[in-house]
């Protein structure tokens, strides 16, 4: 009786053995995933180029492209280093304050982030720079102007919108005016532009104000761009827009 007994205490010892073996390699499995999957996530993005390309669908020269390459390379990391750049990132490079609350700017970055997922490639920050090159046709100019004034995407600028992009590029040249002189600046505006008298401001009457106002266009222009290669990577929107860039409306 005392054998039996001893050969199942041997036996339930081997599974009690067998079982914590078991779990420890269970647990150093799943560690080692984990540490995988860390490793996989703290990887940055690679960056995959076509410099060819990218240079005869913009403004751009390849050299140029490849200059535009490695500052990404530097904003992508300014932050978070995921090959990406985020909204802070464009932020921190344009307006030098990576927590800048204003709608102008988060007008620029809907710019360059094309495709709206919250973050900018290299092929969408490069055509995006383009548009913001000296040499850019100002056909174009105006029309991605008016994406910024165009906050619903509806194809059209509504009176509202308008005000609000006003008083962020107010905001943003550290001009305070009163809320009486920034509603005449918008009345004012609305009504040169707004021929047709339908409330709303579409893509054509758009251009026909763009084109008898250039000033509007001053923040569509980064000068910096004429040489990527010598003036990288100082291209900070420039500031101190004149009152009568607004009261010109």
């Amino acid at each position: 009786m005392g054998c039996a007994v001893s050969k199942k205490d041997r036996v339930r010892s081997v599974l009690a053995d067998s079982s914590s073996k078991k779990r420890s390699v269970l647990a150093d499995s799943s560690s080692k995933k984990r540490s995988v999957l860390a490793d996989s996530k703290s990887k940055k993005r690679p960056v995959l180029v076509d410099s060819t390309a990218l240079a005869s669908e913009t403004i751009f020269t390849v050299n140029e492209v490849e200059a535009l390459l490695d500052l990404y390379k530097k904003l992508s990391c300014s932050i978070s280093n995921d090959g990406l750049i985020e909204k802070e990132e464009l932020l921190l490079a344009l307006f030098r304050n990576h927590k800048k609350k204003n709608l102008f700017a988060d007008r620029i970055f809907s710019l360059f982030d094309a495709n709206l997922n919250g973050q900018i490639d290299f092929e969408e920050f490069v055509r995006a720079l383009s548009i913001f090159h000296p040499r850019t046709p100002e056909s174009e100019k105006i029309a991605n102007a008016f994406k910024l004034y165009d906050l619903g995407r509806t194809g059209y600028i509504e009176r509202e919108e308008l005000k609000e992009m006003v008083t962020a590029l107010l905001e943003e040249s550290d001009l305070h005016l009163s809320d009486d002189v920034v509603e005449a600046i918008v009345d004012k505006t609305f009504k040169e532009t707004d021929t047709k008298g339908d409330g709303r401001i579409d893509q054509e009457e758009w251009r026909e104000y763009a084109a008898k106002n250039p000033t509007l266009l001053k923040n569509m222009t980064l000068p910096h761009l004429m040489d990527v290669n010598l003036a990288f990577p100082s291209f900070v929107l420039g500031k101190g827009v004149e009152d009568s860039e607004f009261t010109g409306y």
